[in-house]
């Protein structure tokens, strides 16, 4: 499975790698009054994915910390386990780590 994980992004480098090289021609990106801005066309790319990537994370703050107040919320507080009952504890029972294998 490890193996499996460093082709995929063996492949996934190489691909960038050569996206890189095919997108080496200039760009220019005209901004307002008059300004330009002159750079290889991957570099336009990745700033792009990039902004987009920012945008994604700043877009979902809001929800993701309101369902962190939710589970803090829900969460059983330190004060309330110092109250559990020892005796009612189960505690594991050794067995082996995979069953027998008779008759194989």
């Amino acid at each position: 499975m490890r193996l499996l994980v460093w082709l995929v992004r063996a492949a996934l480098f190489f691909l960038l790698f050569a996206f890189a090289l095919n997108n080496q021609h200039e760009a220019s990106i005209r901004w307002f009054f008059g300004h330009e801005w002159r750079t290889p066309m991957v570099f336009v790319v990745l700033v792009a994915f990039a902004m987009g990537c920012v945008f994604g994370i700043v877009a979902m703050l809001p929800s993701w910390w309101r369902h962190r107040r939710v589970a803090r919320r829900h969460a059983p507080s330190a004060d309330n386990d110092t109250t559990t009952d020892t005796s009612q504890l189960v505690l594991p029972t050794l067995s082996p780590e995979h069953p027998p294998r008779d008759g194989l």
